[in-house]
C-alpha cells in the first residue's frame, strides 16, 4: 500500500470513528427519550431516522478511499458499503451493552463514550484491501470477544467476591463459627450490623436436628435471666456463661447456654442436642478465617441483612 493510500485508509477510518462515536450515542440517547415520554412504539421513527442518517455519514466517510476500497468505488456502492458497516457495527455496540449489563468494566464515562465508534472501524476495517489493516481488524476482534467474553466477566466476579469479603470483615468482631456438631453442618449463616447467626441442620434430614448460634456485639444489652421465670424454665448464671433451659409442651426441652467472648457475646440454642454437645460448640468457637469465609460466599450460605 503506498503512502497516499495509508493516509486515506487512516482518515477514513478515523472518520468512521469520530463520526459513529458522535452519532451513536445521540441516536441511543434519543430513542430513550422518546421511549421514555411516548412508549416503546415512539423510538421506532427516532431509529429509523436516526439509522438514515448514520449511514449517510457512513457514505461521507468512504469518500477518501474511493480509489481504496472496492465497495467504495461509486455511490451506490457506498450505501451499500455503510448499511453493512452500520448493521455489523451496530450489533458490536449492542455485544459491548450486553457485556456492560453483566459488570465488565469499560473504563470511565469518556473511555465507554470513545468506545461506541470501535466496532465500526473494526468493521471498516475488514473492507480495506491490505493484510496488515485486516489482520489488525482480526487482532481488536479477537480482544473484544475475549475481554467481553472471558477476561472481563472473570475479573468483574473477582471484584464482587473482593467487596463481599470486605464487607463482610467490616464486622469481624462478630465472625465466629464452632465446629458442627456430628452429623450437621452449617445451611445458613447471616451477618447484620449488630449480630452474626449461624444455623445448624442435620443433613440430609433437616428435622432430625438442629443448634442456632448467635453471637451479639457487645453494644446489644448483655443476656440475663428474665425475672420472674416462666413455668418449665430453669436459668442459672455461673463463670460468666448464662444456662437456660425450657420445657416444650410436648415433652423434651430447649437448652441455651450464652458466654461472653472478647468483643461480643455467643448464645447457642436447640431442642435435639444435649448440654455437652452446645458447650463443645462453645468450646470451639473461632474466629472465622478468610478461607472459611471465602468458602461461605462460594456455596451462597452466607448473606448480609444490613
Amino acid at each position: 500500500m503506498t503512502s497516499d493510500r495509508q493516509t486515506s485508509t487512516a482518515l477514513h477510518l478515523l472518520l468512521v470513528w469520530a463520526m459513529m462515536t458522535a452519532a451513536v450515542p445521540m441516536l441511543g440517547f434519543g430513542m430513550l427519550v422518546a421511549g421514555w415520554t411516548n412508549g416503546v412504539g415512539a423510538a421506532v421513527p427516532v431509529f429509523l431516522f436516526g439509522a438514515l442518517l448514520a449511514v449517510c455519514l457512513l457514505s461521507l466517510a468512504g469518500l477518501p478511499v474511493h480509489t481504496v476500497v472496492p465497495l467504495c468505488g461509486t455511490q451506490p456502492k457506498r450505501l451499500g458499503w455503510a448499511v453493512l458497516v452500520f448493521v455489523l457495527g451496530t450489533l458490536g455496540v449492542l455485544a459491548g451493552l450486553a457485556a456492560y449489563g453483566k459488570g465488565v468494566d469499560l473504563g470511565s464515562a469518556g473511555m465507554r463514550y470513545a468506545l461506541t465508534g470501535v466496532p465500526y472501524v473494526v468493521v471498516a476495517a475488514f473492507f480495506v484491501p491490505s493484510r496488515w489493516v485486516r489482520w489488525g481488524a482480526v487482532a481488536a476482534l479477537a480482544a473484544g470477544v475475549a475481554y467481553g467474553g472471558f477476561v472481563g466477566p472473570a475479573l468483574s466476579h473477582q471484584r464482587h467476591h473482593d467487596a463481599e469479603i470486605t464487607r463482610y470483615k467490616e464486622h469481624q468482631e462478630l465472625l465466629y463459627m464452632g465446629a458442627a456438631p456430628p452429623g450437621m453442618q452449617v445451611v445458613r449463616a447471616q451477618l447484620s450490623s449488630a449480630s452474626f447467626s449461624v444455623e445448624y441442620h442435620h443433613v440430609p434430614d433437616y428435622e432430625a436436628g438442629y443448634a442456632g448460634l448467635l453471637v451479639r456485639s457487645l453494644l446489644t444489652p448483655g443476656a440475663r435471666c428474665p425475672e420472674p421465670l416462666e413455668q418449665g424454665m430453669t436459668c442459672t448464671m455461673a463463670r460468666g456463661e448464662m444456662r437456660m433451659v425450657r420445657d416444650e409442651p410436648g415433652g423434651g426441652h430447649e437448652i441455651t447456654l450464652t458466654r461472653r467472648l472478647r468483643n461480643a457475646e455467643a448464645e447457642v440454642t436447640s431442642r435435639t442436642l444435649d448440654e455437652p454437645q452446645l458447650r463443645r460448640l462453645l468450646d470451639t468457637l473461632h474466629p472465622l478465617s478468610d478461607k472459611e469465609l471465602e468458602g461461605l460466599i462460594r456455596d451462597r450460605t452466607i448473606s448480609a441483612g444490613f
